[in-house]
C-alpha cells in the first residue's frame, strides 16, 4: 500500500504556476488595496482638491493679514470706547457685519469690505 505524504510549503511554492487570470486579478486588488489605503489614510489627493485646499489656505493668510489692519483702523477713529460697547451688545453672529458697516475692515484703495476680514477683526476686538 502506498502512502500518501502531504507537501511542505517550500514544495507547494515550488511547484506552483498561476495562471494569467489570476496573475491579472492578483495585480487589480493589489491597485485597488494600494489606493484606498493611499486616499483613506496616507493623506493623496487628487489635483483638483489639492488646488482648492491652496487656495483656501491662501484666503486664510490674506484674512490673518488684513485682520490688524482692520483693528488699527478701529483705533484710529473716534468715539472708540462707545463702538466697542455697541460691537460687544451686538449678537456673535451679526458682529462682521457690525464692523463692515463702521468701514475698519475697508481697505485702502478698496470699495468694498470684505467679510472674512470684517469677522477675524470684531474676533480679534473682542476675544473670548
Amino acid at each position: 500500500m502506498e502512502q500518501k505524504r502531504e507537501m511542505g510549503l517550500k514544495q507547494r511554492w515550488n511547484e506552483f504556476q498561476p495562471t494569467k487570470t489570476s496573475v491579472f486579478w492578483s495585480w487589480v486588488a493589489s491597485v485597488g488595496l494600494i489606493m484606498l489605503i493611499g486616499f483613506n489614510w496616507a493623506g493623496w489627493v487628487t489635483g483638483g482638491t489639492a488646488q482648492s485646499m491652496a487656495q483656501q489656505s491662501a484666503e486664510d493668510a490674506v484674512v490673518k493679514r488684513l485682520a490688524p489692519i482692520c483693528v488699527t483702523q478701529f483705533g484710529q477713529g473716534s468715539g472708540k470706547e462707545q463702538k466697542l460697547k455697541a460691537l460687544k451688545e451686538t449678537d456673535s453672529w451679526q458682529r462682521g457685519e457690525y464692523v463692515e458697516k463702521q468701514g475698519w475692515a475697508t481697505m485702502p484703495g478698496e470699495q468694498k469690505a470684505d467679510r472674512k476680514v470684517a469677522e477675524a477683526c470684531a474676533m480679534l476686538l473682542l476675544p473670548s
